[in-house]
């Protein structure tokens, strides 16, 4: 039975299957193949005699691949490969191929050879063949063939073989040729392959570059010919660049020497299966690029844009491309690390998101440039604008290209898929107009990067080929192009560590017994295990009903049960020591909230309240001795501490990522690595890099923030990163040589990119337990439905085009009435809820609050309260949490109830005005008198709040502030 590792070597095989036949020499492979049988080995032997290597190979490759296969088939032909000498060969079968322009450029100089070889025939065959076996270019076969050769039948015969073999030789062949050439007299043959001019001036121990002067030239006439082709070269110089051009103006390559902020980079240089998947975007079409993490997507992107605007430039049509991401991170990485290098000077670039400090409108930037890097959602916002009948907008007809990078998020609710309903609703209106006779609305070509499509919900193939079908008729993609996923780098080794339950837990079992207590206090009956997942589901769905029946004692119960269960998963996770300073800090927190900052009054605290303060009071002691015994500790701790020092004590250089499932989690195991001297012995320097995004416990990271850790990763100053799933996907993450999932598996797209992540030769992948997890048995389900993915994207691809097209068209079209049911409802929602029938009360102690009537809302985000009324309800806290900093506000307090202290939100300073700005997660909404069950996002509720009005509450706050003064 083949296994999985039999299919990943075949599909290996077959992607180099092309170069293989340029690198093999078949007699001597065979020579080392023992699982061959004899007479297929004479059979490839003769093929050789008669047509050449070449066709021998794939005789030969395809007795290689044929099944059954021998047990250690593919390490026995990797092996015969290095035997033989045919080390470049057995260099790809190991995943470790040259780097694109370096095989580009290698390719180029066996082309010049085969091009030049009319004349090289003419060497002293003998003498070049010894400096060639003395400098590695030859091997002592291929020297003794070349030499017999030459006796019997002619140096010129000789020099063929000769050049036949030197191209199969090691990184830097090219230029040590040349060096043996100018060495062994050959003036005339070392100036036509490259050499410079002044000869006899060289020192004899300087080798030539390899794309030097006038090599470079003829370098790019081979680059675009084949050795029966010949054309003119011309060769033009100018101060800052050298350009090699060819008679076709396509056929131009140009290495500029310098440019203002940084070297610009040579033209793009694609791997052969990078160019296939981006051949139909080249001829205009949208499509889906589907390819593994760390094959070069972006580079991919990059190269169809520039393609995109010199074609829309020699039409006389300027280009506009905008490059959607769903990161701010990513923002920033696209725009320094890809598109600027390979796109300036000839392309105006530039960047935009919510971390940019650029003053000037989107509108401006979108006119003003030709490449416009952006987080989708600004996209979003001017597209409203625009649709609204406002001047500062941006439309889908201005643009010509939309690139969008983790492409997979096109679905329902998520703002891709706002903006590509647009497209799809004015796809369908200009099909009329069509129709009509009347000029359609240009749209822009569009152009999905995914490493993974996923597959939804599905469990079965049909389900799992709609959700791709779906997510390629959301982005009006003709094709899904791709490769099947492992085939162009090593799958890492994947190991699952699973854990032991503690023997005891007594840690643990304070926690649960002082939750037994919470229960029989509140009258709750769990239904589920304490801390598992359910449990914590079972625990928010009762604060919830009881916040809306105004159950004080359960809801409080509830909110603090949670917290409970939160430090089971902790101790389960991490220190118990880290478990206990979580709690000791939430019921510190909790505490002050019962007091006024200037201390003058006391908020009241209710007997339940008291009985829960009261019950961890008595049981601190006893959990703080337990939590610094290292005897209890986690056994998935112990595992990863293993992992992590064997990594690091095994490799040269390690480097890798733990991803962990919190905020919380990241930071504390940081901390655990940083304080513990094992890990510093040998050379772990740890680092965490979590989210942003408001979290009220925990710190979020800035953009900026992210960045810095993330370039010391990249430079070698942090060489383990722990990281929550903000590091999954899309970020350009230096090479890792191991990945850890500790504790942490979500779907098949997440397993997909973190698995991607250990990008370096020999990674591994490890999976460690955590208990209440269920990890190991995730990750087999996710295994499943990778592998219904990738046969429901086969299944596709192989679709005839006309029923291809017609089922993208029935969900597109299933897509439009959806969104205008949605946009129906949305509009009846709004006419529904009146702002005065809305009332908010506190979620704590259900003390009235306000009404819609009294909120506005700023930036189209922000809900705020500024009447007087409502100032006299609340009190400040000071929050380094919510330290922000934005263009037009920042905000440094928290504002909560005076009576129970339950937070309300917090305090913005918007244009040097106070705004309390509500969280509606903190209020029971009551509309019509019915108390609405769920609204944890103003979202949820649909009113349209009337825009904050800055000038009369300026003016207002004043005419107070004049009053004051007169007094």
């Amino acid at each position: 039975m083949a296994s999985d590792d039999d299919d990943v070597n075949e599909r290996l095989i077959e992607v180099y299957w092309q170069r293989l036949r340029e690198l093999i020499v078949v007699d001597r492979v065979l020579d080392h193949l023992e699982f061959i049988e004899y007479d297929q080995k004479e059979q490839i032997r003769q093929k050789a005699r008669t047509d050449g290597d070449i066709a021998a190979t794939n005789l030969l490759i395809s007795a290689v691949i044929k099944k059954p296969h021998t047990l250690g088939w593919f390490t026995a032909f990797v092996d015969a490969l290095k035997h033989s000498g045919c080390y470049a060969a057995a260099e790809y079968m190991q995943v470790n191929p040259p780097r694109p322009e370096v095989e580009a450029e290698n390719d180029t100089c066996v082309k010049l050879i085969q091009l030049l070889s009319p004349s090289l025939v003419e060497m002293q065959t003998k003498e070049v063949c010894l400096h060639c076996f003395s400098k590695g270019l030859l091997t002592q076969e291929d020297s003794d063939v070349i030499e017999t050769i030459t006796t019997n039948e002619g140096p010129w015969s000789g020099a063929r073989k000769l050049l036949r073999c030197i191209v199969r030789g090691p990184p830097g062949w090219f230029s040590t040729f040349l060096d043996i050439l100018r060495k062994t007299g050959h003036k005339d043959l070392y100036e036509l392959t490259g050499g410079p001019s002044d000869f006899d001036n060289k020192g004899s121990d300087e080798k030539p570059s390899l794309m030097d002067e006038s090599t470079a030239s003829a370098a790019a006439a081979a680059e675009s010919c084949d050795s029966s082709q010949l054309m003119d070269i011309s060769i033009s110089e100018e101060p800052e660049t050298r350009k090699f051009c060819l008679s076709e103006p396509l056929l131009c390559i140009t290495y500029p020497e310098a440019a203002a902020g940084g070297p610009e980079k040579a033209d793009i240089v694609l791997r052969d299966y990078q160019k296939d998947v981006a051949r139909p975007a080249l001829e205009g079409e949208n499509i889906i690029i589907c390819l593994p993490t760390g094959s070069g997507k972006t580079r991919v992107a990059v190269y169809i844009t520039k393609k995109h605007l010199d074609r829309r430039r020699a039409e006389g049509c300027s280009g506009k491309v905008v490059v959607l991401v769903n990161k701010v991170p990513l923002v920033e990485q696209h725009y320094s690390a890809e598109f600027l290098p390979f796109l300036k000077p000839s392309y105006k670039v530039e960047r935009v998101s919510g971390d940019c400090q650029l003053k000037i409108s989107f509108t401006e930037i979108v006119k003003n440039n030709d490449v416009i890097i952006c987080t989708a959602q600004i996209l979003e916002n001017f597209l409203e604008r625009s649709n609204n009948g406002e001047d500062e907008g941006v439309k889908l007809s201005d643009l010509t290209l939309i690139v969008i990078d983790e492409c997979h998020h096109t679905q329902k609710g998520e703002v891709y898929n706002h903006i590509m309903m647009r497209y799809l609703m004015q796809k369908h209106k200009n099909r009329r107009l069509k129709k009509e006779q009347k000029k359609p609305v240009p749209l822009p070509q569009i152009l999905g990067l995914t490493a993974s499509p996923g597959v939804g919900a599905a469990t079965i193939m049909k389900k799992a080929e709609d959700h791709i079908l779906r997510i390629c008729a959301n982005l009006d993609a003709s094709k899904i192009m791709t490769r099947s996923l492992g085939e162009h780098k090593r799958e890492p080794r994947k190991v699952v560590q699973t854990v032991e339950d503690r023997k005891e837990d007594p840690f643990g079992d304070v926690i649960k017994n002082i939750m037994n207590a919470i229960h029989t206090h509140a009258e709750l009956s769990p239904t589920s295990d304490l801390g598992s997942q359910n449990y914590e589901q079972w625990v928010v769905q009762k604060e919830r009903i009881a916040a809306t029946e105004e159950n004080q004692k359960v809801r409080v119960c509830a909110e603090h049960l949670r917290q409970y269960s939160e430090g089971l998963n902790l101790s389960n996770t991490i220190r118990m020591r880290d478990a206990f300073s979580f709690l000791n800090k939430y019921y510190d927190e909790e505490i002050k909230k019962k007091a006024t900052p200037d201390d003058e009054q006391d908020i009241q605290i209710t007997d339940t309240e008291r009985f829960l303060f009261n019950l961890f009071k008595e049981k601190k002691e006893e959990l703080q001795k337990l939590a610094d015994n290292p005897q209890y500790e986690n056994d998935s701790l112990t595992k990863l501490r293993s992992k992590v020092l064997h990594e690091f004590s095994s490799r040269e250089a390690a480097r890798g990522i733990i991803f962990t499932k919190t905020r919380r989690s990241a930071i504390a195991l940081s901390q655990w690595i940083q304080e513990n001297p094992k890990f510093a012995d040998i050379g772990v320097k740890a680092s965490h890099m979590i989210g942003g995004g408001d979290q009220s416990v925990v710190k979020p990271m800035t953009a900026a923030e992210q960045r810095d850790v993330l370039t010391k990763f990249r430079d070698g100053d942090v060489n383990l990163l722990i990281a929550t799933t903000v590091a999954e996907e899309g970020l350009d993450i230096a090479a890792c040589n191991f990945v850890i999932r500790y504790g942490l598996v979500t779907n098949e797209i997440a397993m997909i990119q973190a698995q991607g992540r250990g990008r370096a030769e020999d990674s591994s992948y490890t999976l460690v337990e955590v208990k209440n997890s269920g990890v190991a048995e995730k990750e087999c389900v996710n295994e499943y439905r990778i592998n219904m993915m990738n046969k429901a994207i086969d299944k596709i691809r192989a679709l005839d085009q006309a029923d291809y097209d017609k089922r993208i068209f029935e969900f597109q079209i299933q897509a439009i009435m959806e969104e205008k049911v949605r946009m129906i409802k949305k509009k009846q929602k709004h006419m529904q809820y009146e702002k005065c029938e809305v009332k908010f009360s506190c979620r704590s102690c259900s003390r009235h609050v306000c009404t819609g009537e009294d909120i506005q809302i700023i930036e189209n985000m922000h809900r705020v309260n500024v009447t007087p009324e409502f100032s006299q309800l609340f009190i400040q806290r000071e929050n380094t949490t919510l330290q922000e900093r934005l263009l037009d506000y920042e905000t440094n307090y928290f504002i909560a109830c005076k009576d129970c202290g339950q937070r309300w939100g917090s305090m913005m300073l918007y244009k040097g005005i106070d705004c309390p700005c509500l969280h509606v997660k903190n209020f029971v909404v009551t509309f019509n008198g019915k108390k609405i069950s769920k609204c944890t996002k103003w979202s949820e509720l649909a009113i349209k709040f009337p825009a904050f009005d800055y000038a009369e509450h300026a003016s207002r706050l004043a005419d107070n502030s004049d009053d004051e003064d007169t007094d």
